[in-house]
């Protein structure tokens, strides 16, 4: 969700509407220090640094809330607030308030200080009040400004501020575009903002560390409150309820009054100036140039430079001069007339953007209700086909509509651009038209430019390249259980999402594109890589996988009588039944019954139960291993064995997955619903699974993969003499390793000492460090020392390739693979020294992993074009699964097929070793290993 998102339609028309002539109405109050936090935390701002590793993603997120409020109320009176360093007189009502927040990390504590800066030389009133928090500030502000009749939107994504709602003061969550006035006050919590204090006394706050009623959660506490109005008459009534929450009540009564002190806000701050005296000043133009410079806001800087983010310190101050507007005309095509006109100038159009809308977004589900189309920025048109609802007027026929069509979406020479074209290439598909001229997809454009740079979804990139908030699909379909599909939305509603979509995708193909063009090597993977695999994966996607429903069946009634047994362990271990899932649970069992130690707690301050601490227990203790084995069956049993059967289309009686090209930064393909990448082969249970997947009658299964694919791609970018001799050579390289580290002659290595070698030979090309290599291998840090010493006197190449890459990295940000994708490292200069080990080590492996899956990609496109050439459907490639490709071959063909294909990998690419693929052939994917 984007740190500012557009506020409804609807609450801006109230806010506006309830204005009064107040230079001072509306006060816009930010809760700086809320917002600070919640930025902090969001993953893809969390990368933004300078380029000597200063944090700067928390300070983005902030200012961004600010504009966007600024936008929204362009005559606002914009007043921020933060919490003041030390305590706070609640803590010396009770000590132990917020006693268990884990300390602010460093990163989020070096933004505090710039952020302020920067405000106040936005011009903005910011208070920062020593003894009170920012709440309470807050509170005195909209009690002021309430009782002179002033406006107030308190912008906030605490709970606890529901308490200051009235007439005069409602609450916005730019987060999450969430507005409460009274009403939603009511509707949200159940209760009306005067009884809020009292509602968070009862509960508590573990957060906060405020004592409340133990296990008085939100509907104990509505129903006490429906029941006897207020806190007090719950504590006169507390005899009368029943149970154990009646006793847990009942304990609570003398600290309950603490409770409702602690949680009020307060409305009496002595503050140095009064709601009436804060009002904006002109904006220090010079100093808000420095900062944006000092922290890299490029984006704001441009801006400011521009003129359209603040005016000149020396002029009055005045609303913000608006990014450039276009006017957008969006236009439903109802009539056979407006649609041939359209139809003409699609035809004679150098290029187009274009996108269907479904009835859901499983392409092998949906159902076509209509297209849109744009040629020219601004203006795009809807051609509704299936709306159904009661009322919508008649639409033109699909089918007559698909014909007229087919000629130009078919047609190799007109130009399409779009967003996540392989999605409309799979629906247009169910209607026997195959897309062809497919040149541009945003999405794609935006990964081969940045893969880390944002999230590549249309909203994403609209805010990032155009400083533009799409209308989001939940506010014209609702959410939840109650969200409407496509064909149901009012044409009206759903002709201007549709026209946006298309509009939006051409003129985010006229920002990002030129920008793309300026790199060459990242310009090549987009058109000799990824867009030319676009198709390759839509046909893949298409043809699906034959699974054996029943084999499933088996395999998961046998895990589920395993995961009984375990649970039966796992309780005589405990000496108690548990549930197994339960964090909470488990964390009592582990450290508090059977003392296991703690070795990392949450950043809440509790005993971590994640897998890697499990992983770490196990070595010692017999409960931390059969949780661990638990955990693994239970999702094997859940995503796969349960839930593959379910996923069997009844069109083609196949399962059809979706491979996404735009999501791991490496450029490696991802694979969902289902991932097919995923399933675990190092256990017997998760090999079985691949039993299930099986070819059809008089077929098949063919799997090829790469061997030693990125030590191969090490040794190529090495150029270690020793390395490229080995695979040259066609040796055993993680014999020869062990020969050289061990000392012993290469027919002399054991399989141990082979085991150990490959550790090392994996483990240093993912910057593995001796404490990591001597935990995998279980032996003392000095030996596992030892052995990288020795490796890497007997290739030093490798160790110079590393340090160089090293450098950079960290000297311009980013690595490349062979073929020229660029991976950049947002933390490679961090100040948080375990931030930057990583990105180091990402800087090594990147490189590997970039270029393997560059190869594997490659290799598709020449095997499809192989396949394509032959016009032979008794061959299919289903599968793309790392470094292996799978297929279905007939039997009649499928020796010299594989071999055909064996070859065709081998010559993918050409690098200074020898790239080796190796195929096996069974009735099913396990037995094709």
């Amino acid at each position: 969700m984007p740190l500012y998102g557009m506020l409804s339609p609807l609450f801006v028309y109230r806010a506006k509407k309830t204005m009064n002539n107040s230079s001072l109405s509306p006060l816009i109050l930010v809760d700086g220090s809320s917002y600070l936090f919640r930025a902090f935390h969001v993953p893809y701002l969390q990368a933004l640094s300078t380029a000597d590793g200063q944090p700067t993603g928390a300070i983005t997120g902030v200012l961004n809330m600010i504009r966007s409020l600024k936008k929204d109320y362009p005559n606002g009176n914009v007043v921020v607030v933060f919490d003041a360093k030390g305590k706070t007189f609640r803590n010396d009502l009770y000590p132990e308030y917020k006693a268990n927040r884990p300390p602010m990390p460093d990163e989020l504590r070096s933004q505090i200080a710039p952020l302020h800066q920067i405000i106040e030389a936005m011009g903005l009133p910011l208070l920062v009040i020593e003894g009170v928090e920012a709440d309470d500030v807050i509170g005195t502000l909209s009690d002021q400004a309430a009782k002179l009749g002033i406006e107030t939107v308190i912008s906030t994504g605490d709970k606890d501020m529901a308490q200051l709602v009235n007439e005069h003061v409602r609450l916005i969550n730019t987060m999450t575009n969430v507005e409460m006035d009274v009403a939603g006050v009511v509707e949200k919590f159940g209760i009306r903002p005067d009884q809020i204090i009292d509602y968070l006394a009862l509960m508590g706050d573990k957060v906060d560390n405020i004592p409340g009623v133990e296990k008085c959660g939100p509907k104990t506490a509505v129903k006490w409150l429906l029941e006897h109005e207020n806190l007090d008459n719950v504590i006169k009534n507390a005899d009368k309820v029943k149970g154990k929450i009646g006793e847990n009540l009942r304990n609570a009564l003398e600290q309950l009054p603490l409770s409702y002190e602690l949680a009020t806000i307060k409305l009496d701050v002595e503050l140095a100036k009064s709601v009436e005296e804060l009002a904006p000043v002109a904006p220090d133009v010079e100093k808000l140039t420095e900062l944006y410079k000092t922290y890299e806001l490029r984006r704001l800087l441009a801006e400011l430079t521009a003129g359209s983010e603040l005016q000149s310190a020396d002029t009055e101050t005045k609303a913000a001069a608006p990014v450039e507007v276009i006017e957008s005309q969006y236009q439903n095509i109802l009539t056979k007339a407006d649609f041939n006109e359209w139809l003409g100038a699609l035809k004679a159009a150098q290029y187009f953007a274009f996108d269907t809308e479904t009835t859901s977004i499983n392409y092998m589900a949906a159902e076509l209700v209509g297209l849109s189309f744009s040629i020219e920025v601004g203006k795009a048109a809807y051609v509704p086909l299936t709306h159904n609802y009661v009322g919508a007027p008649e639409q033109l026929d699909r089918d007559w509509v698909l014909e007229q069509l087919k000629p130009i979406l078919e047609a190799k020479d007109i130009i399409k651009v779009g967003q996540n074209l392989k999605y409309d290439a799979n629906v247009l598909a169910h209607y026997g038209i195959t897309l062809n001229g497919i040149a541009f997809d945003t999405m794609i454009e935006s990964y081969c430019l940045n893969s880390v740079a944002t999230r590549h979804n249309m909203d994403a990139l609209a805010e990032k390249y155009l400083d533009y908030k799409t209308v989001h699909f939940e506010d014209i379909a609702g959410k939840g259980a109650k969200q409407l599909t496509f064909n149901q939305i009012d044409i009206e509603k759903a002709g201007h999402y549709a026209a946006e979509d298309a509009d939006i995708t051409l003129r985010l193909h006229q920002a990002i594109f030129p920008q793309l063009e300026q790199l060459k090597g990242q310009l090549s993977v987009f058109h000799d890589i990824e867009m030319p695999l676009l198709p390759v994966l839509a046909k893949m996607e298409q043809h699906g996988v034959l699974i054996d429903a029943d084999l499933l069946a088996e395999q998961s009634q046998a895990i589920g009588t395993r995961l009984q047994e375990l649970e039966v362990e796992a309780h005589n271990i405990a000496g108690k039944s548990f549930n197994l899932s339960s964090t909470k649970q488990l964390q009592e069992i582990l450290f508090d019954e059977l003392k296991i130690p703690v070795i990392k707690k949450t950043p809440k301050g509790a005993p971590s139960t994640a897998e890697e601490v499990l992983q770490e227990l196990a070595l010692d203790y017999p409960l931390p291993k059969i949780i661990l084995q638990h955990r693994s069956l239970s999702k094997l049993k859940s995503t796969y064995t349960d839930k593959l059967p379910l996923m069997v289309s009844s069109k083609t009686g196949r399962v059809h997955t979706s491979y996404n090209q735009t999501v791991a930064a490496t450029g490696r393909l991802s694979s969902t619903d289902p991932n097919l990448q995923n399933i675990p082969i190092r256990s017997e249970e998760g090999r079985k699974i691949r039993n299930a997947f099986i070819a059809p009658e008089n077929h098949k299964i063919v799997a090829i993969d790469y061997s030693q694919i990125e030590l191969r791609i090490m040794a190529h970018l090495s150029d270690d003499p020793g390395l490229v001799k080995a695979f040259s050579e066609g040796r055993d390289v993680h014999q020869a390793t062990a020969a050289e580290i061990f000392g012993v002659e290469l027919e002399q290595v054991t399989a141990d000492q082979r085991r150990s070698a490959k550790a090392i030979n994996f483990g240093l090309i993912y910057g593995m460090s001796a404490f990591g290599l001597s935990k995998q291998l279980g032996i003392a840090r000095n030996q596992a020392q030892a052995y990288m010493d020795k490796y890497f006197e007997r290739y030093p190449g490798v160790l110079t390739y590393m340090e160089e890459t090293r450098q950079d990295a960290t000297e311009h940000g980013f690595v490349e693979t062979l073929f020229g994708r660029r991976l950049y490292l947002p933390d490679i200069k961090s100040k948080n020294a375990m931030r930057r080990k990583g990105a180091e080590r990402a800087a090594i492996n990147a490189p590997m992993q970039g270029t393997a899956a560059d190869i594997i990609k490659k290799a598709m496109l020449a095997v499809d074009q192989w396949i394509v050439e032959n016009n032979d459907p008794r061959v299919c490639m289903t599968m793309q699964v790392h470094d292996e490709l799978i297929f279905e071959i007939h039997q009649d063909i499928v020796e010299q097929t594989t071999q055909q294909l064996v070859n065709i990998m081998n010559d993918a690419v050409e690098l200074k070793v020898p790239l080796i693929a190796e195929a096996g052939i069974g009735e099913n994917w396990e037995q094709a290993h």
